[in-house]
């Protein structure tokens, strides 16, 4: 019987690299990650001691050059360990998917060459750890809104305010900070001890519970001038970085359909009422059809989407688009499963609960599914829906 994770062979498209390095993520999830995820999510915590063995097998900045720690590999294989990646759990995509895309990628892109060789390679080796501070209490989809300030003075900048909902805030050796100054948004790497910098882990979560999410609080925090991102100004810099983490999400997510799915079919293959497997009724298979078709079509788009990437022919709507659809997707696969489970689907004995809380918030993260609506629309229509 064909289970249907790769209904269509897409997989006959892959490059040989690409199949091994699936592989071998995979089998580390699988080992090293999934016998330990429950424990973490009912305490609410990170496995710490799984972030080297991440930088060991080059999961934290795939795409960043190998002369700055990272593998050097391509946009594609980027998307394929994020998808294997959560298909453990959505927290363990986004330690990742935060480290590589919202940390290495602004410093690899907009830093000096002394802040790249001084990060790079630590952050690459999951020997020191990064966040991202860009969304605020009162502003998340409008960041242009943002409060926090940066009030240049005497070698370096002094920064007020705060940020919110940070994954990874409270664990972080630093943060790139984005803040408004007087020549615009810019951005700040922000080390742990910096007088005047603190860092809250968010309690009481019932999403992403084996993540570490923060608040970040500035006062009169002195950030020293070669502290400053100088490659970037403007809000052009923290949207690029966004687009990066959209596209790991847009496959991250593919991943946790596909954990949904199989754990579904194999409940339902195995569970037996009116004395004959629930998959052998018609609204079971109805449900699983559903699931496989969306899937299929959900990997079809970031594969297309992983190529256009390498070529320098995706665009941020492109990846709007896969995020927007594939977000969705993935949350109604984790629902549908849930009830072939029926009462064992809220059991955490079972993944699909635990998938299915965390997509509540990869729906919202990195642009809502709203957002990412108007950011489509702008595109095909020329017209500007934000205001």
């Amino acid at each position: 019987m064909f289970n249907g994770l790769d209904f269509y062979n897409l997989s006959d498209l892959f490059s040989e690299e690409e199949k091994m390095i699936t592989q071998t993520v995979r089998q580390f999830v699988s080992e090293q990650f999934m016998p330990v995820v429950a424990g973490h999510h009912r305490s609410g915590t990170f496995p710490m001691d799984i972030i080297p063995r991440l930088g060991d097998m080059g999961a934290l900045g795939v795409t960043i050059p190998e002369e700055y720690g990272g593998p050097g590999l391509s946009y594609f294989i980027y998307g394929l360990v994020m998808r294997e990646l959560e298909r453990g759990d959505s927290g363990l995509r986004s330690f990742a998917s935060v480290q590589g895309s919202l940390v290495m990628f602004p410093i690899y892109r907009y830093g000096s060459e002394e802040q790249k060789r001084r990060w790079l390679p630590p952050l690459a080796a999951g020997e020191k750890i990064g966040c991202f501070g860009l969304t605020e209490p009162d502003f998340g989809s409008n960041p242009g809104g943002m409060l926090t300030r940066a009030k240049k003075t005497a070698g370096g900048w002094l920064l007020n305010g705060s940020k919110m909902w940070i994954t990874n805030g409270s664990i972080a050796d630093v943060a790139v900070v984005w803040a408004q100054t007087d020549d615009g948004v810019q951005g700040f790497l922000v080390e742990k001890d910096f007088t005047g910098f603190s860092a809250k882990a968010i309690e009481g979560k019932f999403s992403l519970r084996a993540s570490i999410t923060a608040e970040l609080s500035f006062s009169d925090c002195f950030v020293p001038e070669e502290n400053r991102l100088p490659g970037v100004k403007g809000l052009r810099g923290p949207l690029s970085c966004l687009n990066e983490a959209r596209y790991g999400i847009a496959w991250g997510v593919t991943g946790a359909a596909m954990a949904c799915y199989d754990e579904a079919l194999n409940y339902a293959r195995e569970r037996i009422q009116f004395d004959k497997p629930i998959a052998a009724f018609q609204l079971t298979q109805h449900k699983l059809v559903e699931m496989v078709s969306e899937i299929t079509k959900a990997q079809t788009l970031v594969y297309q989407l992983g190529r256009m990437k390498d070529t320098g022919r995706a665009q941020h709507f492109h990846v709007s688009l896969a995020k927007r659809n594939n977000v969705a997707m993935a949350l109604e696969v984790a629902r549908s499963a849930r009830t072939i489970l029926a009462a064992n689907g809220i059991s955490d004995e079972y993944q699909t609960i635990r998938h299915m809380l965390n997509l509540e918030s990869v729906l919202t993260y990195e642009g809502t599914h709203e957002i990412h609506t108007l950011i489509i629309g702008q595109e095909i229509t020329g017209e500007s829906a934000f205001k």
